[in-house]
């Protein structure tokens, strides 16, 4: 079973009417949907819950501030549904639907609603990046990339395997993390990624948040996809209430590691709208947090990187010294910016660089 609507959870919530028809009304705009396995991970005599935070909606979320487009993609779109910021990547948003949307989304714009920013031209995309021979992998997200149908899934892969010139093919995916069985028990799917992958490089990013959420039936997907010699990386997002503890943070990278599972970045939660004031964390805040999480594990626990997606770049937060916040640009739109070393004072409260920042 997949929980839609609020009514469905009236027996775990127990909300006051006019509490339980405000967060139905709050579905027009942000739809909910949750998979009976992940609803079975919340403990709902908590009410802070950062599972159930994760994937209930909350009267919060009606908060207007912050926007819907904080890293530029919409000026980053060359075709329908396909965006080509960075100079050695191409990113497909292949649908706009997930199999969990998760409350902290930042693409709340579109995921679940409609679909014009969503990939339509598949052909025109591919002669595109067999064309700009200076991409060398691609990126096929969402919405939730292997929500796809496996067909398609598959006609993704005859495309882009064929293309000498990329390295690699990703695919950013919360499915192991929500709904592990669609990877499990998916035999088809499997095999298709095992075809590929002996063609070229496949790489899975998952998004695991908290430790809870490495449940055995996820690391037994995880397993699978390993074993079909697909690379299997991490993106955390640091959420205010789910993972702002540097004991929490640490768990979780020994719990990813351990499944073989490459820590790849945390990102600093963008200032969405419905988002910004129920999930970010203040910058400085997050540092300490994130090396409090790295003393705790060994060497391939450390690699991650701290990081935000700003309009002008992929911003590595590299540490708190004499007062100012350290970064550098780990990627940058602007080319001169590539692995610029800077340093800015920020507030104790900030918690993102304004929209108009450039060095």
């Amino acid at each position: 079973m997949t929980y839609t609507t609020i009514r469905e959870l009236h027996d775990f919530l127990h909300l006051a009417p006019q509490d339980e028809a405000a967060l139905e009304k709050l579905l027009d705009e942000y739809p909910m949907r949750i998979p009976e396995y992940y609803l079975d991970l919340i403990d709902f005599s908590d009410p802070n819950d950062p599972i159930r935070m994760m994937s209930v909606p909350s009267l919060d979320e009606t908060d207007r501030d912050g926007s819907f487009d904080t890293s530029g993609e919409q000026s980053n779109t060359r075709l329908p549904g396909m965006q080509h910021k960075y100079s050695e990547t191409v990113m497909i948003l292949s649908t706009n639907q997930c199999a969990m949307y998760c409350r902290h989304c930042f693409r709340k714009r579109l995921v679940g609603l409609g679909s014009e920013e969503i990939a339509a031209y598949l052909d025109e995309i591919a002669a595109y990046v067999r064309e700009h021979t200076e991409i060398t992998n691609v990126l096929i997200s969402g919405g939730d990339s292997l929500m796809n149908p496996t067909p398609l899934i598959r006609r993704y892969l005859e495309l882009f395997t064929a293309i000498y010139h990329l390295d690699f093919i990703r695919f950013g995916s919360r499915i192991p993390v929500v709904l592990p069985e669609r990877i499990s028990g998916d035999a088809e799917l499997l095999g298709v990624f095992e075809e590929f992958g002996r063609k070229k490089h496949i790489c899975l990013v998952s998004q695991f948040n908290h430790p809870r959420e490495l449940t055995p039936q996820a690391v037994k997907a995880l397993g699978q996809l390993r074993g079909r010699g697909i690379t299997l990386r991490n993106q955390t997002v640091l959420l205010r209430g789910v993972n702002d503890d540097p004991h929490v943070m640490a768990e979780l990278m020994r719990k990813l590691t351990a499944a073989s599972v490459s820590p790849y970045y945390v990102f600093q939660c963008r200032p969405v709208t419905g988002v910004k004031n129920r999930f970010q964390v203040p910058i400085r805040d997050g540092i300490k947090i994130v090396e409090g999480a790295k003393a705790m594990q060994n060497g391939f626990g450390k690699s991650f990187k701290y990081c935000m997606s700003h309009v002008t770049g992929k911003i590595e937060l590299l540490g708190d010294m004499n007062g100012e916040v350290v970064m550098k640009y780990h990627e940058a739109k602007n080319r001169a910016d590539l692995g610029k070393v800077f340093s800015l004072r920020l507030d104790d409260a900030q918690c993102w660089l304004p929209d108009d920042f450039h060095l």
